[in-house]
């Protein structure tokens, strides 16, 4: 990793780090204290107000007077889509859900003015930032401690939320992405400052026969799938189990960054991805169509292509990191482990839908 690389890392995260300061005064959070979590899609903060209260705790797992920030990244939901708006729409629905169920799920904070989200600019950051603030959830996940238990209850999670998005009406101006043959595949994604029909070209030669394939091969399930209502719809399209909060009995699903409209069997498959390669994924595999279906049918024909949207989602991984590499040092250091990873993680989904 080059020291230049670093030091424009190190000094890109310091003056949003500024302008993250600056969306602060938009919000009644007293004496705000801010600590980095991520700089990668989007840079987010930890946020402790002067009142906050440990031991204070919502019904819904809200730790009082601490927060997320978002300093949201443009061109993050695809580069002709309205990033305000889109953000605004995440939040909108996050809302309905708490409104109309018993899921925890984030809640948005609004501004002093009532604004769902600010706008915020600093020195040598390029144009103004969307920024929206969320209540801190308490909890942990267990990414690398997962038992069947775990996918069980996120499956009686994504059912539900499937449940609330058939009967919910989306409001005008509601923007999300459409998570379709396109959207994994082509390039209406834009992976940090790379286009995503240029982050193919970052891709080793094997690597992108491999991902080529799995176009192939998620194009004909589409078309023999369609886009009826009860396939597709509005979805989390990131549920894995590190956006997933286990606290005693609950579970809170957090990080709607990228929900959107999709495959309803892609929100499953997405919760088992990072399980596929272990010798035993199909009792994970089991506990979470069991939980899930506990709450709504998951029929047989569209189970059948769990695995080609495991295959869908390490393309859209494995393209989002060549691209965002090109920027983010710790992303460009894991590169070639990640390529790796993905290749057998490939190659077990891909021998066994071959043998099906």
């Amino acid at each position: 990793m080059s020291d230049e690389l670093v030091a424009t890392y190190r000094s890109e995260i310091m003056r949003i780090r500024r302008l993250a300061a600056r969306a602060m005064s938009a919000y009644d959070v007293s004496e705000p204290r801010m600590e980095l979590i991520a700089h990668g899609e989007n840079t987010t903060f930890r946020v402790v107000g002067g009142d906050s209260n440990l031991e204070t705790l919502s019904t819904s797992g809200e730790i009082d007077g601490q927060f997320l920030l978002r300093v949201h990244r443009p061109t993050r939901h695809g580069r002709d889509v309205d990033s305000e708006a889109a953000i605004r729409s995440e939040l909108r629905w996050l809302m309905a859900l708490r409104a109309d169920t018993s899921l925890a799920v984030p809640e948005p904070v609004p501004t002093v003015g009532g604004s769902l989200t600010t706008t915020a600019t600093a020195d040598g950051v390029a144009g103004p930032r969307v920024c929206s603030l969320l209540r801190w959830m308490k909890g942990r996940n267990h990414n690398r401690s997962a038992r069947p238990v775990h996918l069980y209850r996120l499956g009686g999670v994504l059912a539900q939320l499937h449940n609330h998005a058939d009967g919910w009406r989306p409001p005008d101006g509601f923007v999300r992405i459409r998570w379709d043959h396109e959207a994994y595949f082509g390039n209406t994604m834009v992976y940090g400052n790379v286009d995503a029909a240029d982050a193919w070209t970052l891709l080793p030669a094997n690597l992108q026969r491999d991902f080529e394939r799995v176009a192939e091969e998620v194009s004909n399930v589409m078309g023999l799938l369609g886009q009826g209502p009860d396939v597709f719809g509005l979805i989390h399209a990131d549920a894995h189990l590190d956006n997933v909060l286990f606290d005693g009995p609950e579970t809170r699903l957090i990080d709607f960054d990228d929900c959107g409209f999709g495959y309803r069997i892609y929100d499953v498959a997405v919760a088992l991805w990072e399980l596929r390669h272990r010798d035993d994924f199909s009792s994970f595999k089991d506990a979470l169509v069991g939980g899930y279906t506990e709450h709504r049918p998951l029929p047989i024909d569209q189970l059948r292509h769990l695995d080609a949207f495991i295959a869908a989602r390490e393309v859209a991984f494995g393209l989002w990191l060549a691209g965002m590499a090109q920027t983010r040092p710790a992303f460009r250091e894991e590169l070639p482990a990640e390529f790796a990873y993905i290749e057998r993680s490939l190659g077990i989904v891909l021998s066994d839908r071959n043998r099906d």
